[in-house]
């Protein structure tokens, strides 16, 4: 699906280089405008910011670890936690009584306006139902659940090698997840910037004004567009690619079809050749993206799908990526039936929980080898 982005110069007359120059002169100009955005976004490249933010969190359910978890946060700030604030469905004494926000029913509201990045779970096990709920709801909102392990606790837990621990406080996480250590998202954009950078340098620097002009000549409309995408928290970023439709009013409703009509001639060669998402290492550059990873969908098509897929937001616990494990297993393009995205999502999350280095450069080997094959579901 595309969002085809009106062109605000020109007058309509032809579509030849005149066109491209205006266009490409405009979007200079945009630049210009936005260079301390940049110039912050390159910053938070070389200071490795996005590595190190602050991460909101709150606790469920009243025990001794609760305090010791609150402690950890006030004593270690410099590790990046920020105490939220506990809920319970009683008032409370100690040191933790202050920061009672609410009863447990408050805590989804709470979470949601405040983006809180993680739950801790302190609820007995005899209150099975509700922390099943309250793991469902964080798992639809993107919000990484925790439980902290006790005699009585009922829900599956990683292998003790992958707790976590808050001061002495060993917590369960639901799943396993590498780029959780600070180490393996260095390395992981490590490799974004670098492979990215050369991509720029090396290719984008004569391949856009060349498809510039093939897709002026392929239809009246812009060479670019761009449409909102969810990345790594659920934040908004703007995902550009080279446009492969025709002018339409569909582009934010309906995905592309197997012998679309809106699609140009130049537009199908595009999109099967996975060219029409080049200008996406722009978007990894400033670390809206990843070179590898779930690919950003539609912020419709999460609408649609997040409440009906088990597990579909957890695919935003990453940076989305211009190609990724679903797309080089055949799952691109089109989602004809939810059966097809549960696939895709099961993918994506089996990445996330087995990812390593050399899973990222054997998908990159085979998106390069699968650009010059035949996919059946590239079009």
């Amino acid at each position: 699906m595309e969002r085809i982005i009106t062109p605000t110069s020109g007058n309509g007359k032809g579509t030849g280089a005149n066109d491209v120059a205006q266009e490409l002169a405009a979007a200079l100009r945009s630049r210009r405008l936005s260079l301390q955005n940049v110039q912050s976004g390159i910053n938070k490249v070389l200071s490795f910011e996005p590595l190190t933010s602050v991460k909101d969190l709150v606790i469920v359910g009243d025990s001794p670890a609760a305090e010791e978890i609150f402690q950890y946060c006030q004593d270690q700030t410099v590790r990046g936690y920020r105490f939220r604030g506990i809920f319970t469905d009683a008032p409370i004494s100690g040191m933790l009584a202050q920061h009672r926000v609410g009863d447990v029913a408050a805590l989804k509201a709470f979470s949601v306006q405040n983006r809180i990045d993680i739950v801790y779970c302190a609820l007995p096990g005899s209150r099975k139902q509700e922390i099943t709920d309250l793991m469902e709801f964080c798992e639809r909102n993107t919000i990484r659940f925790r439980v902290i392990p006790s005699a009585e606790s009922f829900i599956p837990v990683v292998k003790t090698s992958d707790l976590e621990f808050m001061g002495n406080v060993p917590v369960s996480k639901l799943r396993k997840e590498p780029m959780d250590r600070a180490l393996n998202r260095g390395l992981k954009r490590a490799f974004d910037v670098a492979f990215s950078l050369a991509v720029v340098v090396l290719i984008l620097t004569w391949l856009i004004p060349l498809l510039a002009v093939l897709v002026k000549l392929s239809s009246r409309g812009p060479v670019f567009f761009k449409q909102m995408r969810l990345g790594r928290d659920n934040k908004e970023f703007v995902c550009w690619k080279f446009r492969s439709m025709r002018m339409n009013k569909e582009a934010d409703v309906k995905q592309a079809t197997k012998d679309d009509p809106r699609v140009t001639a130049v537009g199908r060669f595009l999109r099967k050749s996975n060219l029409d998402e080049m200008p996406q290492f722009y978007n990894v550059l400033l670390g809206h993206m990843s070179v590898v990873g779930p690919r950003p969908h539609p912020i419709r098509l999460n609408e649609q799908y997040r409440d009906i897929i088990d597990k579909y937001m957890v695919r935003h616990f990453v940076r989305p990526g211009i190609t990724g494990w679903a797309q080089v297993n055949g799952l691109r393009g089109e989602t004809r039936t939810p059966e097809l995205m549960e696939r895709r999502v099961e993918l994506d999350v089996w990445y996330m929980e087995n990812w390593s280095f050399w899973l990222d450069l054997r998908i990159v080997l085979k998106t390069v080898t699968n650009m010059f094959g035949k996919d059946k579901m590239a079009y």
